[in-house]
């Protein structure tokens, strides 16, 4: 007995480790033009390759090169199996870029299944840059099967990277300790559907209908609430295209009693002694009224009271909450990408899954104008009736935009709608101001002359239709939190067609002139996005000998301790937000301008153990630093303030002497959750609600500015900051207009 227990001590001890492995993260093994183990996918329009000249250590590094028609994007990746022991894994690697623009370079990784993804999407890097260092971290979870790294390069440009390391809870994967290998859940082994779900829905009318969005609460219910299905016994998307053949077919009385049936499968719910009722420290609850419809029997309503009310606790297979912040994670959920245009069955998970997600785990549904209850019933007509691709991605695009959150967009699987909208682009930047569209730059110096077209110049009509009947035509299909942002977003596209020009009407003052208007293939035109890049890199900058200038587009770190220095005397700081913040800064410069702990934001949070409750965080204060600077703070916002822009803002706004000048922000602030959808469709959700420490809301309405000033088109033509000459003035008058909370 002693000898076989030392011989099962000797294993434990030589498996606690992992034993020395080579992923090739450093790049030194190549085989032919590629390194050994690497695999690359995205866009044709991109080359990965070998540069035996160029390496942050070593001989070589990987390069991913830009050269082709289409701007998309291409990522290298290895796999590494999810055997490890521990909390957090860290990817950590090196970058080189040139000529980085319409997108960024960046690591990324994937833990799977669909557990966790970041591919520095919010804090890319563009432009030109030496060697660096950048990491991510991500919270690692045990249903994880495996980890996906490497490097990525979105839009135009090129990089370099090189010497990966992958650490679990700061020690190296030789060093990091294995799990045990839990056994691969039930739902994972439920692969029956996975090529079409076999359901066909030949008739839709007023009762089938209402069938199937009963059918979808309650698909929903249990997913989010039924033990079995929260240990990940059941594959709960297959589940529903077994139960749906009988389902259809089943009357109305027949429905309770098909139902329970069904739910025998699942086993018996055992009572929960753990389950609490909704905190009375809840900002909002779910309405659970549906569970009491006339149209189940009173038994059905019992038990599916009785689910509530000793529903899963715990660790949850499809639903989990971020790390730290506790936005949700949607887990375990595939997109079925190899089937962009799905089968009736999928095409009816997409509204079912995506409206369950929001119905218990969106902490903005109580500030839609529609009421969320009602869409259900209202988009399954539309997602079962989508004749092809386009279709399918435009009732997804509308049920999305339904929850008004800015960050909820169809941010992936939306091919046929890019394609609807056009492969060639204007040479010409436009955007809204006093609400007519206007030419506020060319992308291309050659074409100032060339196209006889003014800044300033405002387009009236496109192809013989006026701009505003185009606006109302589409408003639909941009996903905002608020018109000036819709706004935004269509101006990016109003221009775009797949013909190989337009004809327009152009105001210029009194005069209408008819020009058309040649378009471009992207890769010939110098686009940026939503704003131009500083040419010349830096962040900040003297305005005169008393007004300092911060831009947060590209500031960096080591900026912060020179603002201070440089700035720390000045009359006042103009900190431009009209852009997003490449690097986050609420701490370390908010810091400077507060004289003592100040609140400034708190969050609500959603319950993975009693989904659809959602309750306040403590709220976050704002350190003083060593020294408060003394003098005017002028923030300058506008529709191109998102997200981490609005909560900079809001950090900074807490000031002692801050004023905000500008107009409404985009309104949608939070860490965004992803959410995948089938038709390998992606989009995703402000995760958390963002409020000041008073209650007040900032989802929709955005930063609020003190000082209203908007552009105008006078303004463009001359060339004016119109903001920047407000924020200069403030500073030079006795009085600030700063709103206090």
């Amino acid at each position: 007995m002693k000898k076989v227990l030392t011989i099962l001590l000797v294993c434990i001890g030589f498996y606690s480790h992992a034993q020395k492995e080579n992923f090739n993260l450093d790049f030194e093994k190549i085989a032919g033009e590629t390194h050994t183990g690497w695999r690359s996918f995205g866009s044709p329009d991109y080359k990965v390759s070998v540069d035996s000249n160029v390496a942050q250590s070593g001989k070589t590094s990987a390069i991913i090169e830009y050269h082709g028609d289409a701007v998309n994007f291409k990522a290298m990746s290895v796999v590494i199996p999810a055997k490890y022991a521990g909390s957090l894994i860290k990817l950590t690697g090196y970058i080189k870029t040139e000529n980085v623009t319409d997108g960024y370079a960046g690591l990324w990784m994937r833990i799977d299944p669909s557990i966790a993804f970041d591919n520095m999407g919010n804090r890319g890097i563009t432009g030109t840059t030496d060697w660096a260092k950048y990491e991510i971290e991500l919270a690692l979870q045990p249903s994880a099967t495996g980890f996906v790294v490497g490097g990525i390069l979105s839009g135009k440009g090129k990089m370099w990277v090189d010497n990966l390391t992958v650490t679990i809870d700061g020690k190296s994967l030789d060093e990091a300790p294995l799990r045990p290998l839990p056994p691969t859940p039930l739902a994972q082994k439920d692969t029956e559907f996975n090529n079409g779900s076999n359901i066909v829905i030949s008739e839709l009318n007023d009762e089938s209908i209402d069938k199937l969005e009963l059918m979808g609460r309650i698909w929903g219910f249990l997913k989010y609430h039924h033990p079995a299905i929260g240990t990940g016994d059941y594959n709960w998307d297959f589940e529903l295209f077994r139960i749906l053949p009988d389902y259809l077919k089943a009357d109305a009385g027949d429905i309770s009693g098909l139902v329970s049936n069904w739910l025998d499968k699942f086993g018996t719910v055992e009572e929960c002694s753990s389950c609490q009722e909704v905190s009375d420290e809840a900002f909002s609850k779910l309405d659970m009224a549906w569970l009491d419809r006339s149209d189940l029997s009173a038994a059905l309503k019992q038990r599916l009271r009785f689910i509530q009310q000793n529903r899963h606790q715990g660790e949850h297979y499809y639903i989990g909450l971020a790390r730290g912040v506790r936005n949700p994670e949607f887990k375990n959920e595939s997109a079925y990408a190899n089937m962009p245009y799905p089968d009736d069955g999928f095409r009816l998970l997409t509204i079912y899954r995506y409206w369950n997600m929001i119905q218990y785990f969106f902490p903005y549904k109580h500030l839609m104008d529609k009421d969320w209850e009602g869409t259900l019933k209202e988009y399954i007509p539309q997602f079962l009736s989508a004749k092809n691709e386009l279709e399918f991605e435009i009732a997804a695009i509308k049920a999305i935009g339904d929850i008004q959150d800015t960050h909820a967009n169809l941010w992936g699987g939306n091919n046929a709608i890019q394609e609807w909208k056009g492969k060639n682009y204007p040479p010409v930047h436009v955007r809204f101001v006093e609400n007519e569209l206007v030419i506020t730059d060319f992308y291309n110096e050659e074409h100032y002359e060339s196209l006889g077209l003014q800044i300033g110049d405002v387009i009236a009509s496109v192809n013989g239709n006026k701009v505003e009947d185009i606006v109302n035509d589409r408003l639909q299909l941009y996903p905002a939190s608020n018109l000036p942002t819709k706004l935004r977003d269509i101006s990016r596209d109003v221009l775009r067609s797949n013909e190989e020009s337009l004809s327009i009407e152009v105001e210029r003052g009194e005069r209408k002139l008819q020009k058309e208007l040649p378009l471009f293939d992207r890769k010939d035109l110098k686009i940026y996005g939503w704003y131009k890049p500083e040419p010349d890199g830096k962040s900040f900058k003297m305005l005169n000998d008393d007004i300092g200038y911060i831009t947060l587009k590209n500031i960096k770190p080591e900026d912060i301790s020179e603002i201070k220095k440089q700035f720390a005397n000045t009359k006042g700081i103009v900190i431009d937000i009209r852009n997003y913040p490449s690097t986050f800064v609420p701490f370390s410069l908010g810091g400077f301008f507060v004289s003592e702990l100040t609140p400034f934001v708190k969050f609500t949070k959603g319950n993975v153990n009693n989904p659809g409750e959602f309750t306040f965080t403590e709220t976050i204060k704002i350190p003083s630093q060593e020294s408060t600077y003394k003098g005017k703070v002028i923030v300058l916002v506008n529709e191109l303030s998102q997200s981490q822009a609005e909560y900079t803002t809001m950090a900074f706004r807490a000031g002692n002497n801050t004023t905000v000048i500008g107009s409404t922000t985009a309104g949608a602030d939070g860490n965004v959750s992803a959410i995948p959808l089938p038709g390998g469709m992606r989009t995703m959700i402000s995760g958390i609600g963002v409020y000041y420490p008073d209650g007040t809301e900032t989802q929709r309405v955005g930063i609020i500015p003190d000082i209203k000033v908007l552009p105008t088109i006078v303004g463009v033509r001359e060339g004016r900051d119109e903001l920047l000459e407000k924020a200069i003035e403030v500073i030079n008058s006795t009085n600030v207009g700063k709103r206090k909370r």
